[in-house]
C-alpha cells in the first residue's frame, strides 16, 4: 500500500521547515493542502516544481477524501495544512482516518506547531498541558470552559481570532483572575510578539488586535480541589439559588465552604445561569 505523509509547514518563516519536508515535498505525486496559494508560495521558495496540488479542506473534504484515496492506490501522497501540524484542530484528522481504515500507511513528519512553539516561548510549567483550540465563540460557552478548567494544574494553551480576543480576555480576567498569561502574536512573523502578564493587562494592551494569537495561561495551584469538589459547587449554588439567595451571597457561602477562590466560584455561577 502507498503512504500519506502528514508534513508539517512553517507558521510563518519559510525556514521553519525541515530537510526531510522539503525532500518528500518534492518526491510525491499529490499534496492535499488546505489552502493551495500558500502550498505554491511555499513550494515556489524552496525551488520546488509543484506537483499535482488538490484542496482539501473542510468545505471540500468529504468529496476530495475518496479522490486522494483512489490516488494512493496508485502512489504516494502528501497532506499539509495552510501553516503547521496537519491534523491538529485541522480538517487533515478525517483524511488521516480514512487513510488509516483504508489500509494505507500514515508517516508523521515532526515540525513547526504553534502550540509547542508558544509553551516553549511562555515559562511557563509545562509538566502537563491542555491544548483546548479556538476558544468557544458565544461567550456562555466560552465562561462554562474556563470555569470547567479552573481547577486543573495543567498549563492551558488556546487560540483566539483578533476580532475575539478582548472578549475572551474579560473573560478570562473574569473567571481566572490574576494568573500568568502569556500571548504570542504572530509567531515567527515580521511583526512578532511576546506579551507576559494579566488578562487585566492584555486588554489595556491589545486596544485594536490584529494577526494571529496563541494564549497560554498559568494553571491552578495544585493544592486546588480537583473537578469532583467542583461539581459539588455547582449542586451547591443551585441550591441556593433555588432558595433565593442572592448570587453574592451564594458565591462567597460556597467559596467560604469549598475553599475554592472566589473568582472561581463565581466563574460557575455564571455558567449556570447561562444554562437556565
Amino acid at each position: 500500500m502507498s503512504t500519506l505523509f502528514i508534513v508539517a509547514t512553517p507558521i510563518g518563516n519559510m525556514e521553519d521547515i525541515t530537510l526531510r519536508a522539503l525532500r518528500v515535498l518534492g518526491e510525491v505525486p499529490l499534496i492535499a493542502a488546505e489552502d493551495t496559494r500558500t502550498a505554491r508560495k511555499l513550494l515556489t521558495h524552496h525551488g520546488i516544481s509543484a506537483p499535482r496540488l488538490l484542496s482539501y479542506n473542510d468545505r471540500n473534504r468529504r468529496q476530495r477524501t475518496p479522490q486522494i484515496l483512489s490516488a494512493l492506490k496508485a502512489g504516494d501522497a502528501a497532506l499539509i495544512s495552510e501553516a503547521g501540524t496537519p491534523a491538529i484542530s485541522d480538517p487533515g484528522v478525517h483524511l488521516v482516518e480514512a487513510a488509516t481504515e483504508a489500509g494505507h500507511d500514515v508517516v508523521p513528519l515532526p515540525g513547526a506547531s504553534a502550540v509547542v512553539t508558544a509553551l516553549a516561548a511562555a515559562g511557563l510549567p509545562v509538566r502537563s498541558f491542555r491544548y483546548v483550540g479556538f476558544l468557544p465563540r458565544q461567550a456562555g460557552a466560552r465562561r462554562r470552559l474556563l470555569s470547567e478548567l479552573a481547577a486543573s494544574p495543567d498549563t492551558l494553551v488556546a487560540f483566539e481570532a483578533p476580532h475575539r480576543l478582548r472578549k475572551a480576555l474579560a473573560d478570562i480576567h473574569a473567571t481566572l483572575g490574576g494568573r500568568r498569561l502569556i500571548i504570542c502574536r504572530e509567531m515567527t512573523k515580521r511583526y512578532e510578539e511576546i506579551f507576559r502578564g494579566t488578562a487585566e493587562e492584555a486588554l489595556d494592551h491589545f486596544d485594536k488586535p490584529r494577526g494571529e494569537f496563541t494564549l497560554v495561561l498559568e494553571g491552578a495551584d495544585e493544592a486546588q480541589p480537583n473537578q469532583q469538589e467542583t461539581i459539588d459547587v455547582d449542586a451547591a449554588l443551585l441550591e441556593l439559588r433555588d432558595q433565593g439567595v442572592h448570587a453574592r451571597d451564594a458565591v462567597r457561602a460556597v467559596s467560604e465552604r469549598s475553599g475554592l477562590p472566589h473568582r472561581h466560584v463565581y466563574g460557575r455561577w455564571l455558567a449556570l445561569t447561562e444554562r437556565s
